[in-house]
Order: structure tokens, then sequence, then C-alpha cells
């Protein structure tokens, strides 16, 4: 059974940060077989694309939102995936998602990634 739990979220003020993580068991390939993404969904609004990280944790992929503020990484021998999120704003606020992809690349498509966690909660205070 595949489970993808994530921690860390949590209530911070603007300008704040925060450090997601998300521990992958029972992947059929292992954890190190597949790329790694998180997504994001806010009150009345669609999931949308976050981070990405390749199987190798070469290669990532930022949504510009992002850019310059969040750093994805991994740790293939701990099955985790990270998301250090610094300088956070009102607008990061959402449950964050992380997702398993076997096609190994840092792909944003949601589509692409068959697992996902149950999420974990970001509000930021203004």
């Amino acid at each position: 059974q595949v489970q993808l739990v994530e921690s860390g979220g949590g209530l911070v003020q603007a300008g704040e940060s925060l450090r997601l993580s998300c521990v992958a068991s029972g992947l059929t390939y292992g954890f190190s077989s597949y790329a790694m993404g998180w997504f994001r969904q806010a009150p009345g609004k669609e999931r949308e694309f976050v981070a990405a990280v390749s199987w190798t944790g070469v290669s990532t992929n930022y949504a510009d939102f992002v850019k310059g503020r969040f750093t994805i990484s991994r740790d293939n021998a701990k099955n985790t995936v990270s998301l250090e999120m610094n300088r956070l704003k009102p607008e990061d606020t959402a449950v964050y998602y992380c997702a398993a992809d076997p096609d190994q690349s840092s792909t944003t498509r949601q589509s692409d990634y068959d697992y996902w966690g149950q999420g974990t909660q970001v509000s930021v205070s203004s």
C-alpha cells in the first residue's frame, strides 16, 4: 500500500519560513525511481503546481510564483521529499500536497502523478 505522508504545515506570519516534509512508503519501484512534486490548493481555487524534483534530485522545476522563495529537495535514503518555504506571503495559504510520478522527470502536470498524500495546511497571516 502506497502512502505519502506530509508534515510541517502550520500558521506563520508573512515573511516567515516553513519546511514541509513528505515521507513515502510502499512505492512499487522504490522511492528513488519516482519524481516527486508539491502542489497546493487554496480555498475556492483549483489545485496548482508548486515544485517538482526528478528522481535523482538533479533537475527541479518551480512555479513562477515561488521561484527564489521555495526550494524542493529529496533524500532518497530516507524516502523523503522536502519543500523549504521562505518569505511566505498570505497568498501562499493553502493545503499543500506531495505526489509521486513514476516517469522520473520533474513534470508540472498533475495527471502525471500517480500517488498523492492527504495534504498539510499552511496558513500565512498578514
